[in-house]
């Protein structure tokens, strides 16, 4: 997620372990190794995007869930034409049950559309970016972390994970390339080029095999939605967009990872594609923030209701970790998210710190146990005096 940033340290390509599986290997705290960090820089998270506009029907007037393509485009375009507005403003159609579109209107024309009974949100776009810092190191099999949580089998259940992409050829995951979608405009592979949507993954399902690292629900299949760039950068509508894609493909049971989020307070229109989407039955398990904040400041960690969990971040002894954002109104559960060991791009490994990487261990627990999740134990040091308590298998 954002400016906490994401540390890995360095290293060298995966060793190859053999002999027995992960599951049979237990692994202590790995030893502190010399960071060395490569950071981007994300200055620009939160700004606006002139003249760009995220618009969401209202859903009591317009059922937009099993609306084709080419019903999409009507119905945009009829909002428009009536709001004397050029169709051709409109860049994006998308459905859902909070289906919408993306157009680049001036201050007047998203004010006009505003007060169009069939819209719900008219919302500015922005730039979501990532700032991160890593090591790249070799694989140590089941990790303190996973051992934390606990793990077990989600071979055939599935993940979409909204981030960078995921590295397509990574030999410790299962990679769902037929559903996998790009939302960055000129940009149409989902593969990952930033490594972060990687890491995420791997700690939802790596592989029970004999070389890497263990997932918390090994083996299960992850949907790369690449809606952040090389550099960790995008805007708020790709994000907005990926949902409505997951809103109309997914189906119950499945399970949503958001290790990226709005630092610059609340989106409207993202907190609404979330619960929609929450609403049919699809869990969401969602970064609580690296502010050091209160999460309710910020989407999509804010939003809640049936199926969404926020999650916070601890370390190896169980102490909230400093940079995490906190709150029990909005915060559902903690999990591990300082110096996880995870895959990396071109079938490394490496580790990074933040929610992101808390994320992750819950979107696990979800495609294992639904809504059954247990605790073992409490965040220590929680800065909102009820500590959070910590999710287990």
């Amino acid at each position: 997620m954002h400016n906490s940033k994401l540390f890995l340290l360095s290293g060298i390509a995966a060793v190859v372990f053999s002999a027995c599986k992960k599951q049979d290997v237990q692994n202590a705290q790995p030893p502190a190794e010399e960071e060395t960090c490569r950071q981007s820089s994300g200055a620009e998270n939160g700004d606006p995007v002139s003249g760009r506009y995220i618009v969401l029907y209202n859903t009591e007037v317009i059922q937009s869930r099993n609306m084709t393509e080419g019903r999409l485009e009507q119905t945009s375009t009829s909002i428009m034409n009536r709001n004397a507005i050029n169709d051709e403003a409109i860049k994006e159609n998308f459905g859902g049950d909070a289906g919408g579109f993306i157009a680049e209107l001036s201050t007047d024309e998203a004010v006009r559309l505003k007060r169009d009974e069939s819209i719900k949100i008219v919302e500015q776009d922005r730039i979501v970016s990532l700032a991160t810092c890593f090591t790249v190191v070799s694989p140590r099999l089941i990790t303190w972390n996973i051992n934390r949580v606990g793990f077990g089998d989600g071979t055939g259940k599935t993940a979409w994970v909204v981030d960078t992409g995921i590295d397509f050829e990574h030999p410790d995951l299962n990679v769902d390339a037929n559903r996998s979608k790009s939302f960055l405009p000129n940009i149409p592979s989902a593969d990952d080029e930033n490594g972060h949507g990687t890491h995420v993954a791997g700690i939802i399902g790596a592989k029970n095999n004999s070389f890497g690292t263990l997932g918390v629900a090994s083996g299960a299949n992850v949907v790369s939605l690449r809606v952040l760039d090389k550099n960790g950068t995008g805007l708020l509508s790709y994000i907005v967009q990926a949902l409505a894609y997951i809103n109309t493909n997914a189906k119950a049971g499945d399970v949503v990872n958001m290790s990226l989020g709005d630092d610059e307070g609340i989106s409207e229109s993202l907190d609404q594609q979330v619960q929609a989407t929450a609403n049919r039955g699809i869990y969401f398990a969602i970064a609580a923030g690296n502010e050091h904040d209160l999460a309710n400041k910020f989407s999509p960690a804010r939003a809640v209701g049936p199926n969404i969990y926020t999650i916070s971040a601890i370390d190896s002894l169980d102490n909230f970790a400093s940079f995490s954002n906190y709150g029990n109104d909005v915060v559902d559960y903690a999990a591990p998210g300082v110096r996880i060991l995870s895959s990396y791009l071109d079938n490394k490994y490496a580790y990074m710190s933040g929610t992101s990487m808390a994320a992750p261990h819950m979107a696990g627990l979800l495609l294992l146990r639904g809504r059954n999740i247990t605790t073992s134990g409490t965040a220590k040091n929680d800065p909102d005096g009820n500590p959070d308590p910590i999710a287990h298998y």
